[in-house]
């Protein structure tokens, strides 16, 4: 498959906003610049590049001067192409290193969890997509399982997806942000501040995250909990549409003045 940048670099875009009224920060998001973050991928590597082809039509409709792009997790499982999500991922943090950002979701914390502890994580992930995934490195699923399997499994996983490729998933931050403008990749518990959150919370969601505000103006672009199409209120952006089962991939596009665009791409 043929692949592009997300934003062509040579062609730098300015915007004037002088006199632009500046609403109250409790309200809206306000990043330091354009930022764009992405749902869910779940190997849909033909939805990521037309999302892609969306962003930087975006991009260039609004003039903006690099922007940030920013995905919550959750590359790999269910979805045919993983592999190639990931490499193409990888890619574009290793050419955009400033702009990029890739979290980590909770698949991709099973998976390393997996190639750590075979015969002890391994019947959980493949419970929650992880064939898919496997398949897509060429690695033969087989039909029963027990403790050697799981092993034989993770030593055939660490061969196909290099070093590098492990490497790169490890090193994937938790949280990102941009002034009051927060990605995660499940939840936050909104009775603690951002910068103490533990990793569970992060990953895996939290009770009280979609029934209390938080009061400190924070707002929270996060995927994880499956929503029919993109939406963003009361201090949350939630991108996970499920990509996988509805072809359908999200994203939000978030101005400095506070202004969110919601889109989907539909396979």
């Amino acid at each position: 498959m043929q692949t592009r940048t997300f934003w062509d670099m040579r062609s730098p875009f300015s915007r004037n906003r002088k006199g632009v009224e500046k609403p109250d920060p409790v309200a809206r998001p306000r990043p330091e610049r354009q930022t764009y973050i992405v749902g869910d991928v779940h190997g849909r590597i033909d939805l990521l590049e037309r999302l892609l082809d969306r962003i930087d039509t975006h991009i260039g409709q609004v003039e903006a001067n690099s922007p940030d792009l920013v995905f919550v997790g959750n590359y790999i499982d269910h979805g045919q192409n993983s592999a190639e999500t990931l490499q193409r991922l990888l890619s574009l943090t290793q050419e955009f290193p400033e702009n990029v950002i890739c979290l980590l979701g909770n698949h991709e914390r099973m998976l390393l969890d997996f190639l750590a502890d075979p015969a002890l994580r391994g019947a959980r992930w493949l419970r929650d997509g992880a064939n898919a995934t496997l398949r897509s490195f060429g690695v033969d699923v087989p039909a029963e399982f027990g403790p050697e399997t799981y092993e034989n499994l993770a030593t055939a996983m660490r061969s196909a997806m290099s070093s590098n490729v492990i490497d790169w998933i490890d090193a994937r931050p938790m949280t990102w942000h941009s002034r009051n403008l927060w990605a995660v990749h499940a939840a936050a518990d909104p009775q603690h501040p951002m910068t103490a959150q533990s990793s569970r919370v992060l990953l895996w969601g939290h009770p009280e995250f979609d029934v209390i505000a938080r009061n400190d103006g924070i707002w929270i672009a996060h995927g994880h909990k499956c929503v029919v199409a993109p939406v963003a209120a009361n201090g949350r952006i939630s991108l996970n549409t499920r990509a996988w089962e509805t072809h359908r991939l999200s994203a939000a596009a978030i101005s400095p003045e506070g202004d969110i665009d919601l889109f989907s791409t539909d396979g």
